[in-house]
């Protein structure tokens, strides 16, 4: 096995027979992710907002791993109406699902606010994954060594919760103020952080 400073996907075992969720796996770290799990033998759900990307996503996994169990799910983060629509498919015929990985997330947006009332970074990165892990908790625990990851970015080690500002309402700046707003994506990034906590203490 190599050292931690030398692990590579190549060093990443077998997982036939383990399910896989990917939030935001049309690109970047989260199709690298699907890509090597699947070319391990892992069924994956691909949890994307935009179809046609995780569409061109799975072909781009299949064509290095044709033999793959890869799936498209339609999952948009800023509405909690999509994500339960998406825990029910995931629900629908008993889906088994021994992995969630919850990889999506945005970062120094403009200020915005989801359907539901958030501001967006807080909606996507922490509320929408929140309320997918609880609707997935079912399907989770009947695996044998069930697993929730949350991503997040070195930026929490420097961030704060104003929890008398969740919407970032007042603190928020334009960009063209510079980067002023990023304290705020840094507050947000704190809440993905306490999600990653408990992700790391299931069994």
């Amino acid at each position: 096995m190599a050292s931690k400073a030398e692990w590579t996907s190549r060093d990443v075992p077998d997982q036939t027979g383990r399910a896989f969720v990917i939030t935001g796996s049309s690109g970047g770290i989260g199709l690298e992710t699907a890509r090597v799990l699947a070319q391990r033998g892992g069924d994956v759900v691909l949890a994307c907002r935009n179809l046609d990307k995780a569409t061109a996503a799975r072909a781009d996994i299949l064509a290095t791993a044709p033999d793959a169990a890869v799936e498209v799910g339609l999952l948009d983060l800023s509405s909690l109406a999509s994500v339960r629509e998406f825990a029910d498919w995931m629900h629908s015929n008993n889906r088994p699902l021994d992995v969630l990985i919850n990889n999506a997330g945005i970062m120094a947006v403009e200020h915005t606010i989801t359907e539901d009332g958030f501001e967006s970074q807080l909606g996507v990165n922490h509320l929408g994954h929140f309320a997918l892990t609880g609707l997935l908790v079912e399907r989770l625990l009947e695996s044998e060594a069930p697993r929730v990851v949350t991503m997040s970015s070195l930026a929490h080690r420097s961030g704060t919760i104003a929890f008398d500002d969740l919407m970032s309402a007042r603190r928020y700046k334009p960009f063209g103020a510079g980067r002023a707003n990023w304290p705020t994506c840094c507050s947000q990034w704190s809440f993905s952080a306490a999600s990653a906590v408990w992700g790391a203490a299931m069994p």
